[in-house]
């Protein structure tokens, strides 16, 4: 018997139930939309994540003193970010930063508790790329003096002071009342830090105000941001960065007591973790499949219970057991493909609506079609493999003495 008529056979044999054979696929459809929509959930939070790192500083590198080495000092201090901010070639600026306990912060008779005050340099707006919105930032000149000026968050201002303007007003940061002179662009969450609700000053003013108490040293930072002219120069500035503090700190540039990561690294760290939750969800969407495979090999078998007689009368009539199977399993493949076609529109489709319609961001990944698909494919042969040999294996005179 040709394919052909093999396999307009079996769409007849689906078409003859229509309404059981839709039900059949439809474990197929949810399952291959499933990992298409999870797989673009999970890419598009990694794309996101990206972003929200890269738009706080393009070309950064970020310096920190050392976790977890015996014998490291774990110290930055203000005068190594002096230091290499002078020496270094090929930057465009550099900041650094340093965060005391969470302070109280009072103003226009309202009370804001546990804000991050952040001490920064004045080069912190063009560093880190991240702009004024109203007001400006503070000089070089109002950071050496110890200026008592602040810099709001969008958020605190808002909170503080709702649409109103805050330039000129007073803010009391724990104890130390400060004049506003700017607020920062709106920016939002970037990886668990509410940018917005933070409150940026003087770093030698943090020095003398907040942290005359800590054993440590009042001009210790905790990070220092440089600026690299071009993507090109990055590996060029770390090896300065790298060997300038290996000497000053008198350590082996091999060993440094600090660390140097640029945000692509920031980017693969977020990327492994996230990686682990991408796998669970196709592992989860898989399990759809496996379900709506085994609802395929159900009705299948239910089906060659069915249609016993028919099948006895087809090999009576001449058909040979070869036929009998290609037919059954080109009825379960048939149902695995339309499943799958319909599984990948809603599964393009959905992640598209979730992106358009709600706060996350979606970004189809396009191995996850054809790997949908072919699984689609895979489980449509794999699962009706077993009902069409079941149906081969039956004998002519006992199929047609079935009732």
């Amino acid at each position: 018997m040709k394919p052909q008529k093999i396999l307009r056979s079996a769409w007849e044999g689906l078409m003859l139930n229509k309404i059981r054979s839709f039900l059949t696929t439809l474990g197929v459809i949810i399952g291959v939309a499933s990992v298409i929509v999870m797989l673009a959930v999970s890419a598009g939070t990694e794309a996101a994540i990206a972003e929200q790192i890269n738009a706080l500083g393009a070309n950064l590198i970020i310096v920190s003193p050392a976790r977890g080495i015996p014998g490291a000092s774990r110290t930055l201090l203000m005068d190594d970010a002096t230091f290499i901010g002078e020496q270094l070639v090929g930057i465009t600026g550099f900041s650094a930063e340093q965060a005391p306990a969470a302070q109280t912060v009072k103003a226009n008779g309202l009370t804001l508790d546990s804000i991050a005050a952040i001490g920064v340099t004045s080069d912190f707006p063009s560093v880190r790329d991240y702009a004024v919105e109203s007001g400006r930032f503070f000089t070089i000149d109002e950071d050496e003096r110890k200026a008592k000026v602040v810099v709001l968050g969008a958020g605190i201002a808002t909170d503080l002071f709702g649409a109103d303007d805050p330039k000129g007003q007073t803010v009391t940061v724990g104890t130390t009342k400060l004049t506003v002179i700017g607020v920062m662009e709106t920016k939002g969450m970037v990886a668990d830090v509410d940018y917005d609700g933070r409150v940026y000053l003087p770093i030698n003013l943090v020095f003398q105000k907040y942290m005359t108490t800590m054993t440590i040293g009042g001009d210790r930072v905790r990070t220092i941001y440089v600026k690299a002219e071009s993507p090109e120069k990055i590996d060029s500035i770390i090896n300065q960065i790298t060997v300038l503090l290996a000497e000053r700190h008198d350590v082996e540039a091999s060993k440094p007591d600090f660390t140097v990561q640029t945000q692509s690294d920031i980017i693969a760290t977020q990327e492994a973790t996230t990686a682990a939750f991408r796998d669970l969800l196709a592992w989860v969407a898989g399990v759809s499949l496996l379900v709506g495979g085994i609802g395929i090999m159900n009705i299948m078998l239910v089906s060659v219970t069915e249609r016993t007689r028919e099948i006895g009368l087809r090999q009576a009539l001449g058909a040979r057991p070869s036929d009998v199977l290609l037919q059954f399993l080109f009825e379960a493949i048939i149902l695995s493909l339309v499943g799958g076609v319909v599984g990948v529109a809603l599964g393009v489709g959905g992640s598209y609506m979730f992106g358009a319609l709600g706060s996350m961001q979606t970004a189809i990944v396009p191995e996850s079609i054809p790997l949908a698909f072919g699984a689609a494919a895979i489980i449509g042969i794999f699962f009706g493999y077993y009902p069409a040999t079941q149906a081969a294996k039956l004998d002519p005179i006992v199929a047609l003495r079935h009732e």
